[in-house]
């Protein structure tokens, strides 16, 4: 049975999850303005993570490889560990990220081993809209109802894997993360008002109860999945550092240059 049940959105989640919820304070802070969705006035907030519903679609393709689509609505924000919810969010607006992704799996019976999967392939949109939507699934497939979406920002994967937890009953449970680049596209420009120049980097983390997975034939569904997103600037590598060095003693050197001459 080639079923590494643990794939979503997600990586190293009980690690990551762990700390989440310890290390919310020090994650970087961000403030989005919501009326810059046509139809949407709605107040600015800000918050350093994004508490999200998972509704996702993990199918196995019987050569130890895997898809995983899906739907992250945003049910709330939190800062400083605390948690709440923006004036208007799921009531008069909302927004939500649409993925899809590949990846590797090894063989295994995820009800009674436990199970690691790799990502290969990861892309997602940012999407708000106006009014009210409800997420849920057509068969295998995740749905929504939102009306008019307007696409705020895209991304890719970096980084990503998963892992399931046999509970001893029969049942099982997935959990995973991921690290993604993050670009704001011009119709999100508002939305993502601070930083100015927004953060390139969103990562995510996800736990899940056995009772939030539903299996099928070759595969399995996370219905209302609990997660989190959260945003950051990219560390240049030690390269970059190398190249900007290196770029600074030129410039120096050619303005000493200038001096002598």
């Amino acid at each position: 049975m080639n079923t590494s049940l643990s794939l979503r959105i997600p990586a190293a989640l009980l690690v990551t999850l762990a700390a989440g919820a310890a290390g919310a304070a020090t994650l970087p802070s961000f403030t989005l303005n919501p009326s810059a969705i046509p139809g949407v006035s709605s107040p600015v907030f800000t918050a350093n993570n994004l508490l999200v519903s998972d509704y996702s679609s993990i199918t196995f393709n019987g050569n130890g490889t895997f898809t995983d689509a899906g739907y992250l609505s945003i049910s709330s924000a939190q800062t400083a560990n605390s948690t709440f919810t923006p004036a208007g969010l799921n009531s008069s607006y909302g927004f939500y990220i649409q993925f899809s992704g590949t990846g590797t799996t090894p063989t295994g019976d995820p009800t009674t081993d436990i199970t690691k999967a790799s990502f290969s392939t990861l892309s997602y949109t940012i999407y708000g809209y106006s009014g009210t939507a409800t997420f849920d699934f057509s068969g295998s497939t995740a749905t929504t109802t939102a009306a008019n979406p307007v696409a705020l920002a895209t991304g890719n994967l970096i980084s990503g894997s998963a892992v399931t937890i046999p509970n001893g009953d029969g049942t099982f449970t997935p959990s995973g993360s991921a690290k993604l680049t993050l670009s704001v596209l011009p119709a999100g420009t508002a939305f993502f008002q601070s930083p100015t120049d927004f953060y390139n980097l969103a990562s995510t983390a996800f736990s899940n109860t056995s009772s939030q997975v539903e299996t099928f034939a070759g595969g399995f569904l996370i219905r209302q999945g609990g997660g989190s997103v959260n945003f950051a600037t990219a560390v240049p590598e030690p390269g970059t550092y190398a190249m900007l060095a290196a770029g600074l003693g030129v410039i120096g050197w050619v303005a000493r240059r200038r001096k002598t001459h």
